[in-house]
């Protein structure tokens, strides 16, 4: 078939002066999926998913060490870079003001299991609090609300 075919429907013009046109054109398939997916009896033996907040915390970690080293000037550079607004970057740099040992119980926190995560906001929350052992106390609670489901 070929690609284009222009023929006119009414070889005289109509009165004002218009022709009309009649066009076809072939109707492409569209792509598909070229995305892999697994057979379902497939077994896959890649490990679960990181959390989320886990990742989060990863990449504060990341993002600090390119401010530091001087890859980034500030905040507003990694924001920039990251396409994501100031405020959000604030938000993930944030998890930095958490105890060292919470930030490793997050950086540990098992893919597997669902249910001892806790929402980001949460956790954000507890960021505000600047002394430790205050700090600490919420994350404990936090921990044992979010595991009986409250």
């Amino acid at each position: 078939m070929p690609r284009k075919v222009l023929t006119t429907a009414s070889p005289d013009p109509c009165e004002d002066g218009a022709i009309q046109v009649e066009a076809t054109l072939p109707v492409r398939q569209r792509c598909r999926d070229t995305r892999a997916r697994p057979c379902p009896d497939a077994h896959t033996d890649s490990p679960a998913r990181n959390p989320r907040i886990s990742r989060l915390m990863a990449l504060a970690i990341k993002f600090q060490d390119m401010v530091d080293c001087g890859e980034v000037r500030d905040y507003a550079d990694l924001a920039r870079f990251g396409y994501v607004t100031r405020a959000r970057t604030t938000q993930i740099m944030n998890l930095l003001n958490l105890a060292p040992d919470i930030q490793e119980e997050i950086l540990n926190l098992a893919a597997s299991v669902e249910n001892t995560t806790i929402p980001e906001r949460q956790i954000r929350s507890i960021t505000k609090i600047v002394p430790w052992a205050p700090q600490r106390r919420a994350w404990t609670d936090s921990r044992d609300g979010s595991a009986t489901g409250a």
